[in-house]
C-alpha cells in the first residue's frame, strides 16, 4: 500500500490517546494505552513494518470522509457503481472530564492505565458489498515479536512483552503470518461491529458488541461531543472551521493532567526525504498562551484551568533550579526527561529518516517561554480564576531570574541546533514576562520587586531597539547582528509591544510580507540565509500565516488579513484539520494535526471577526 497523503487522515481519540485513520479505511498510527506510548500501529512511518488495522469495500472505486457534524466521531464511506457501505470509527469516553481543585494538584492520578477501546461500526448503504479486514500489530514501534490466538468471538494479539490486544466481531477470523484477516458481506441495513481493545490484567476478558449495543455507544459518543461543542460561545464568522479547531484541540489533551500535546503523531517530515523529523507527543510551555487565550475566548473555562493546573505544577517544580527555571517542554504527567533516540530499522515516512522518538530539545536554553508563561497566567488571573499567593511566589522568583539572566543567548522558539544566539524574539518575550509580571503584581497588590523588574524591563526595551534593529533594512531582524527576518518578529506587534502605527514596525511588516510570503502562505525564517544547523528546507509555517493575518488586523489592513486568514482556509484537510507546514504543492508537512496551528486559527479568527465587525482591533492581547 502507498504512502497516502498526510491530509488524508482524520483523528479519533479519548483524550488519553489518539488514532490516525486513513480516507481507504486504514487505521495507521496508535499508540497505546496513552499519546506517549510505543505505536502498535504504525505504517504511517514504515508501510512494510509498521502494521495497521483497515476495514474496506473490496470493490469500492471510491472512497471519502467526514465528521459526524460537531463530533469527533469519523465516518469512512466507500462506493461502486452497485453498493455502498459505511465504517463508522469512534473511540468511547466515558465521563465528563472535570478539572477541580487548584492548579497545584499534583499529577499522580494520571499514573493508572485506562481502557483504550476503538470501536469500528461497519454497515451497508446500497447493495450488496463485500468488505475485508486486515489488523497487523506491529508492537513497540515494530521492534517487539507477537502471538495470535483466536477466541469466542475474537483473536488476542500477545506480544513476547506481554501486552495484549483484542479483536472482537461477529465474523470468521483467518491467521496469517502475524495478522488476523476477514472478509464478510454486508447488505443494505445490515451492520456489524469491530472492537479494538487493550487489555491491562491477564484475566480481562475481551469485549464483545453487537450491532445494536455499538450503535449505542455511538450515539453517547455523539452526545458528549456534542455537549461540549454546546458549551462554546463563539459565534462570529468561520465557526465551523473554529468548532473544528476546538474539537482537534481537545482530542490532543491529556485529560488526566489538562496537559496539550502539540500533536498525536512522531516523525513526519517537515521535507519530504530531509531530517527535520520531530516528536511532538508532548506538552510545551509556550503553548501555554495560545491555548489559555483561546480556551477561555471560546467559553471553556474547565479546558483552561486544566492546562492551568498542568502548569502550576510545572511552576512549582521550578523553585532551586538557578539554571533555568522551566524546561521548554514536559512529558504529559510531567516528566522532565524526554530522552531522543531513532529508529533505524523504520524507513519514515515516505523514506524520511531518521525516525525519532523522544525529543532532544527539552533540555535547550529558550528564553521566550518566560514571556508566553507570564501571559498565559496574566490572562487566566482576569478572566478566569485569581492565582494563589504561593503561585505567585514561584513566580516571582521565575521573574526576578529572567530580570539577571535576559541577556544570555538561546536557541529561541524554532528550537534551533546550530548554537545560541541573540535572538530577537526572545528578547521581546522576556519583555513581555516582565512586564504582565509587573501589571498582574499591580491589578492584585501583589508584592514584588519591582525596582529589579522594571529596570530589566526597560534594559530589554531599549537593547532590542538599538541592537535588534537594522538600520540599512529598516527591520527588525531575526538576532543581533543578522541580515535576515524572522515571522516570530510578528509577535513585536501582537502582543502590543510596538504600535501598529510605530514606523519600525510597519517597515518590518512589509519585509516579512515580502521576504517570507509565498502565494500568501509564511515561511517562519529562511534556514539557507540564516542555518540552523540542521539540512535542507522546509515548507511554509501554517501558524505564521495565521500571526501574519492578526498582525494585519492590529494594523487595520482588514481586507487583507481577511484574504490571508481565508486564503489559509482554504488549504486546510477535507477534514478541516491542519498539520504544522505546507508544502509548495499545498501538500501538508510535519505531525499532525499540530495544536499551535489550530490554535493560531481560534485566536486569528476571534481578533480578525471582531475587528470586522467593529473596524478595529484592540493592540495586544492583555
Amino acid at each position: 500500500m502507498p504512502y497516502k497523503r498526510i491530509e488524508d487522515y482524520g483523528l479519533i481519540g479519548n483524550m488519553h490517546t489518539a488514532a490516525l485513520v486513513g480516507s481507504d479505511g486504514s487505521i495507521d498510527w496508535l499508540c497505546l494505552p496513552f499519546f506517549d506510548s510505543p505505536a502498535v500501529f504504525n505504517s504511517l512511518l514504515d508501510e512494510e513494518k509498521g502494521g495497521r488495522f483497515s476495514i474496506s469495500a473490496v470493490d469500492s472505486v471510491d472512497h471519502r470522509q467526514i465528521y459526524f457534524p460537531d463530533t469527533n466521531v469519523l465516518i469512512t464511506r466507500f462506493g461502486s457503481d452497485r453498493s455502498a457501505a459505511q465504517v463508522t470509527d469512534f473511540m468511547p469516553v466515558h465521563e465528563e472530564h472535570e478539572f477541580g481543585g487548584e492548579p497545584w494538584s499534583d499529577d499522580s492520578d494520571c499514573l493508572c492505565g485506562d481502557e483504550s477501546r476503538i470501536v469500528r461500526l461497519v454497515q451497508g448503504v446500497l447493495g450488496e458489498t463485500n468488505m475485508r479486514m486486515e489488523c497487523r500489530p506491529a508492537f513497540e514501534f515494530a521492534t517487539t515479536a507477537h502471538q495470535v490466538g483466536k477466541t469466542d468471538g475474537g483473536v488476542v494479539f500477545t506480544s513476547d512483552n506481554g501486552e495484549r490486544l483484542s479483536l472482537t466481531a461477529p465474523c470468521e477470523f483467518t491467521i496469517d503470518n502475524g495478522a488476523a484477516l476477514a472478509e464478510f458481506t454486508l447488505d443494505h441495513g445490515e451492520s456489524m461491529a469491530f472492537v479494538l481493545e487493550r487489555l491491562d490484567e491477564i484475566e480481562s476478558e475481551p469485549t464483545s458488541l453487537t450491532a445494536h449495543a455499538a450503535d449505542a455507544q455511538f450515539r453517547e459518543t455523539v452526545d458528549f461531543w456534542r455537549g461540549w461543542v454546546s458549551k462554546c460561545t463563539y459565534e462570529g464568522r468561520w465557526r465551523e472551521e473554529v468548532i473544528r479547531s476546538l474539537l482537534a484541540l481537545k482530542l490532543l489533551t491529556f485529560s488526566p493532567t489538562g496537559a496539550i500535546i502539540a500533536a498525536p503523531t512522531a516523525s513526519l517530515p517537515e521535507e519530504i526525504g530531509g531530517e527535520r523529523n520531530w516528536d511532538y507527543r508532548y506538552c510545551w510551555i509556550r503553548d501555554a498562551t495560545l491555548t489559555i487565550d483561546a480556551f477561555m475566548r471560546m467559553g471553556y473555562i474547565d479546558e483552561a484551568r486544566g492546562f492551568m493546573r498542568w502548569l502550576g505544577r510545572r511552576i512549582s517544580e521550578s523553585r532551586g533550579n538557578s539554571e533555568s527555571p522551566l524546561q521548554i517542554m514536559y512529558g504529559i504527567r510531567g516528566e522532565h526527561h524526554l530522552e531522543e533516540k531513532t529508529l533505524d530499522h523504520l524507513s519514515g515516512y515516505r523514506d524520511s529518516g531518521p525516525v525519532r522518538i523522544g525529543n532532544g530539545a527539552y533540555d535547550q536554553f529558550q528564553l521566550d517561554i518566560y514571556g508566553e508563561l507570564m501571559e498565559s497566567v496574566y490572562i487566566y488571573n482576569r478572566h478566569g480564576w485569581p492565582i494563589s499567593y504561593d503561585m505567585w511566589v514561584s513566580l516571582s522568583g521565575i521573574l526576578d531570574w529572567v530580570s539577571n539572566n535576559w541577556h544570555r543567548p538561546d536557541e529561541g522558539i524554532w528550537e534551533t541546533r546550530g548554537g545560541r544566539k541573540q535572538f530577537v524574539h526572545s528578547k521581546l518575550m522576556a519583555w513581555n514576562a516582565l512586564a504582565k509580571g509587573l501589571k498582574l503584581a499591580d491589578e492584585r497588590s501583589f508584592p514584588a520587586n519591582r525596582e529589579l523588574w522594571i529596570s530589566a524591563r526597560d534594559q530589554i526595551f531599549h537593547e532590542i531597539m538599538d541592537r535588534g534593529w537594522n538600520e540599512e533594512l529598516q527591520s527588525f531582524t531575526q538576532s543581533y547582528g543578522s541580515p535576515v527576518v524572522d515571522a516570530a518578529l510578528l509577535q513585536l506587534l501582537n502582543i502590543g509591544a510596538l504600535s501598529p502605527r510605530d514606523p519600525r514596525m510597519m517597515s518590518t511588516l512589509k519585509r516579512i510580507e515580502d521576504t517570507l510570503t509565498r502565494d500568501s502562505l509564511v515561511y517562519r525564517y529562511d534556514p539557507e540565509e540564516s542555518p540552523d544547523g540542521l539540512a535542507g528546507r522546509e515548507g511554509t509555517f501554517t501558524m505564521c500565516t495565521f500571526w501574519l493575518a492578526e498582525a494585519l488586523t492590529r494594523s487595520g489592513r482588514l481586507e487583507a488579513a481577511r484574504f490571508l486568514f481565508e486564503r489559509m482556509l482554504g488549504y486546510a484537510s477535507p477534514l478541516g484539520l491542519f498539520a504544522e507546514e505546507t508544502g509548495p504543492t499545498g501538500d501538508m508537512l510535519g505531525n499532525f494535526p499540530q495544536a499551535f496551528t489550530h490554535l493560531a486559527l481560534i485566536n486569528s479568527a476571534f481578533i480578525l471577526d471582531r475587528a470586522l465587525d467593529h473596524g478595529t482591533a484592540n493592540n495586544g492581547r492583555g
